[in-house]
């Protein structure tokens, strides 16, 4: 049953939580730690739309994902240690240090209109780690083309959003990803921005 004072917290912040923990038991004591570590993001509570944090035990690490959803915009941070406490107070710090490194951008990405059309997106099938485990001699044709790798499983809808190549860099840093495609708005061209093995960031222009 849900407590009338986790609805209360939640309608103090402004927006829903939503806490999983894997491998362990979430006890009172650290709900309430993480309630009042996400006040340290106040500044932001007319931003962000709901906080979903997954706690997870793996052997002698303790994990803590934040996930923060916007409107259109999400940040991602990941914290480890031994002590699942230092865990989400490393998290939160990070995210803390993000908001404060994009504030200036995040305000005015909210404040103006993001223009954006659907983008079609292939879902291939990921190749099976162990070729002999899923296909040999004796298989037969057909179970041989259900496994095949590189067929096209799903279809997805993605945004594809005319944006600046900062908001691009931005978008990146906090949700994580390794690449993002967008349009920018300065000249208008398909561009593809990523991670480098260096930590740089690299645009690729797919449009001349």
């Amino acid at each position: 049953m849900v407590s009338k004072e986790k609805f209360a917290e939640e309608d103090s912040l402004g927006y829903s939580i939503n806490i999983i923990a894997k491998n362990f038991v979430l006890t009172e004591p650290m709900r309430q730690h993480i309630w009042k570590g996400l006040t340290k993001l106040e500044r932001f509570h007319n931003h962000i739309m709901s906080v979903h944090i997954n706690l997870e035990i793996q052997r002698l690490e303790h994990v803590c994902v934040v996930v923060c959803h916007f409107n259109h915009l999400q940040a991602k941070v990941e914290a480890r240690s031994t002590d699942m406490y230092a865990s989400i107070d490393r998290a939160l710090d990070k995210m803390q240090v993000m908001f404060r490194k994009w504030k200036g951008i995040i305000q005015d990405y909210h404040k103006r209109p993001v223009k954006a059309v659907d983008m079609a997106v292939n879902v291939l099938r990921r190749p099976p780690e162990d070729d002999t485990a899923e296909a040999n001699a004796e298989i037969e044709a057909a179970n041989l083309e259900k496994w095949a790798p590189g067929k096209v499983i799903a279809t997805e809808t993605r945004p594809l959003k005319t944006i600046s190549t900062n908001e691009a860099v931005m978008k990146l840093e906090l949700s994580g990803d390794n690449f993002l495609i967008y349009r920018d708005e300065a000249d208008r061209k398909l561009k593809v921005i990523y991670r480098r093995s260096d930590e740089n960031y690299g645009v690729i222009q797919a449009e001349v």
